[in-house]
């Protein structure tokens, strides 16, 4: 019996530290924590002519997310306005915007 529960014990604990390795790993690599979570943030910032540029989304602890985001605009709002438009995002605890102003309406005039 002790045999067995020795080899029980080993595949809980390798269960256990697999999972460890993967989640460690995603932190450590700066992998994008959540798909939908960049989704749902580049849909509800992408309005008229505002475009997210560049989006980076890191895992800063359990349920909390960072974000830098760039966008380019013809008609740009403030920082504040595009801030607001995410704060409700659930995950979400520091952003970063940046805003660019682009005339590319009036330069293929």
């Amino acid at each position: 019996m002790d045999p067995l529960m020795g080899m029980v014990g080993a595949l809980v604990i390798a269960h256990w530290s697999w999972g460890l390795l993967r989640d460690t790993g995603a932190v450590l690599l700066d992998a994008v924590p959540d798909q939908e979570l960049a989704e749902t943030i580049r849909r509800r910032l992408e309005e008229g002519d505002d475009r997210v540029a560049d989006l980076h989304l890191w895992r800063l602890g359990p349920g909390h997310n960072a974000a830098v985001i760039t966008l380019v605009s013809d008609g740009p709002e403030s920082p504040n306005h595009y801030k607001g438009l995410i704060a409700d995002v659930p995950g979400l605890s520091h952003v970063t915007v940046e805003v660019q102003f682009c005339t590319h309406h009036s330069a293929a005039a």
